[in-house]
């Protein structure tokens, strides 16, 4: 029975990945995004809770990455192409807008293929090459939420469009797969010497999403990138 508990952490996963593409067809933004969150606590706790029983399976693996597909690849992807649905709305099937929509689907590509290269990449055992699927799943939530409810903000016309979208779709894919190293975000220890920017984007993280909720999350994953980049790889370990 031990030896189920991991597997049955990251089927918690998969449900909240399932049940948030409905809510996200439907468009309730914001109760899909807390969904995609609660899956990604859960994909944290289940390596936990198999390196804890000492468990850790083949099958385990596979299923983590199938979970993370649907939570962390196809929720952002139909976010996107509900919002774009949305802005195209009245546009004709002979007209090149009424396929704008599926551009948003190359976010579900790049994190297919981010998952299945991570499974086979022994260079990411405490590190990632190119931005994890959970953190881009965020990314992308967080854009699609300050469109929806943080018009106020200076530029919302800018990001709150078709073209910018589709745009954005592309841009991810990309982030997804970059040949780029980032820091991983697990402690091993509580050391400030060994973590100190674990900590650094902790604390920045939940100082921005204090103040800007949204655009909070968005300037955490922004910032994670680039403190990743602005720091020797040797000293991430």
């Amino acid at each position: 029975m031990v030896k189920h508990i991991p597997n049955l952490i990251t089927s918690l996963n998969l449900l909240c990945g399932g049940i948030a593409c409905i809510f996200m067809l439907e468009g309730h933004i914001l109760l899909a995004s807390f969904l995609v969150v609660l899956g990604i606590f859960f994909d944290f706790f289940d390596g936990l809770a198999a390196r804890l029983l000492n468990v850790s399976s083949e099958i385990g693996l596979q299923l983590d990455s199938l979970a993370d597909l649907v939570t962390s690849g196809l929720v952002p992807s139909l976010g996107v192409f509900y919002l774009i649905s949305e802005f195209t709305t009245g546009y004709q099937s002979h007209q090149i807008q009424f396929y704008f929509p599926y551009v948003s689907f190359l976010i579900l590509i790049g994190s297919a293929y981010r998952l299945a290269k991570f499974n086979v990449d022994d260079r990411q055992t405490s590190s990632f090459i190119g931005l994890p699927t959970p953190s881009n799943a965020l990314l992308v939530l967080s854009l699609l939420l300050i469109i929806e409810y943080q018009n106020h903000l200076v530029g919302h016309s800018f990001i709150a469009n078709s073209y910018f979208l589709m745009f954005f779709s592309v841009v991810s894919m990309w982030l997804l797969n970059m040949e780029v190293a980032l820091f991983g975000l697990k402690f091993k220890n509580f050391s400030i010497q060994e973590n100190w920017y674990r900590y650094v984007i902790l604390i920045l993280g939940i100082g921005l999403i204090s103040l800007f909720t949204y655009l909070g999350v968005f300037l955490t994953i922004i910032a994670y990138i680039i403190l990743s980049l602005s720091i020797p790889q040797s000293s991430t370990k």
